[in-house]
């Protein structure tokens, strides 16, 4: 599976054990950085993720800030991202099951190396089901093409 991963310096040491967690287990990584603790800005690390799943270029993105909000904001702003900030396992699965998500985002401060691998597996393995969530899937796609309409 192609996965593209991104981090700010807060989310530095998070992204790095996952984006070798995620090779370890057989995935293609692309990793835009942050690539040290020097202070950087984490929305052109999300625009890279979430440019590369919006263009088919990755699968899923992987996302990691200090609270894993802010990441997840910017990354929300390219059409086609469904960017989640998951706090537990059960939320990781819902964010697929129910609304397709394609990017997930860990915030450093909350979220332990291992449990962010136990969501990331989750959140990896977890198929869309469609069905109602079909329609409201695609009813947040129009929210966004009204948007750049306008």
């Amino acid at each position: 599976m192609k996965i593209s991963i991104g981090s700010d310096h807060a989310g530095f040491e998070l992204k790095q054990e996952l984006a070798e967690y995620l090779r370890s287990r057989g995935h293609e990584v692309t990793d835009y950085g942050a690539h040290g603790k020097d202070s950087v800005d984490y929305p052109l690390f999300a625009h890279s993720v979430a440019h590369d799943v919006a263009c088919g270029k990755a699968e899923f993105g992987v996302l990691v800030c200090w609270t894993g909000v802010g990441i997840s904001i910017a990354a929300n702003k390219v059409p086609g991202v469904r960017a989640v900030n998951c706090l537990n396992v059960e939320m990781a699965k819902l964010c697929r099951q129910h609304n397709n998500g394609n990017v997930i985002s860990f915030g450093q401060k909350f979220i332990a190396p291992a449990y962010a691998k136990d969501m990331l597996d989750a959140f990896l393995s977890t198929a869309f089901e469609g069905g109602r969530h079909e329609r409201r899937v695609g009813q947040i796609e129009d929210l966004g093409a009204c948007a750049m309409k306008d």
